[in-house]
């Protein structure tokens, strides 16, 4: 009885061991699109938007990584630095036209950013319900930033381009 007590922890003891190296020793990678590190004296942290590769195969000629594809993740949404202001922003995801409409137009500027942080398309709000053409964009991601005549942010949009 002993022995077969002895035999249990052994094979326990083993079987935890060979799941404890497999854990971290298999580290995952990423196919990263976006990220960035942030340090000051007290904390650093990293982060990157992208896909967990499971599994990469190569030929010596060809590679080809499998991983997760997260079809259904909503990217839409809206930063309310004044949520005094109402502003709607319609339709989204946009094709073609753009519509912003808001009382609060006079004085009021929109810039629209691509995922890099580059300056698209920008002007002015000039009557209740402003029309910005959309066509010539890429199908992607973009921010609409509503802004007052000193610059300081409004709004900001959360938009998605497609065909």
């Amino acid at each position: 009885m002993r022995n077969i007590k002895k035999l249990l922890v052994y094979h326990l003891s083993v079987t935890l061991l060979a799941l404890f190296y497999a854990a971290f020793s298999l580290g995952q990678e990423v196919i990263s699109s976006q990220g960035d590190s942030y340090s000051n004296s007290n904390f650093s942290t990293d982060f990157t938007i992208g896909e967990v590769v499971i599994n990469t195969e190569t030929d010596n000629n060809n590679d080809i990584t499998q991983g997760f594809h997260q079809t259904n993740w909503v990217f839409v949404g809206i930063e309310d630095f004044i949520p005094t202001i109402e502003i709607k922003v319609y339709p989204n995801p946009v094709k073609e036209q753009l519509f912003i409409e808001t009382n609060n137009f006079e004085n009021t500027n929109y810039v629209i950013y691509d995922v890099t942080g580059k300056v698209i398309v920008q002007g002015k709000l000039s009557t209740v319900k402003t029309y910005i053409e959309t066509s010539d964009l890429h199908p992607s991601f973009y921010s609409l930033v509503i802004q007052n005549q000193k610059n300081e942010t409004l709004k900001i949009f959360k938009l998605i381009k497609t065909h």
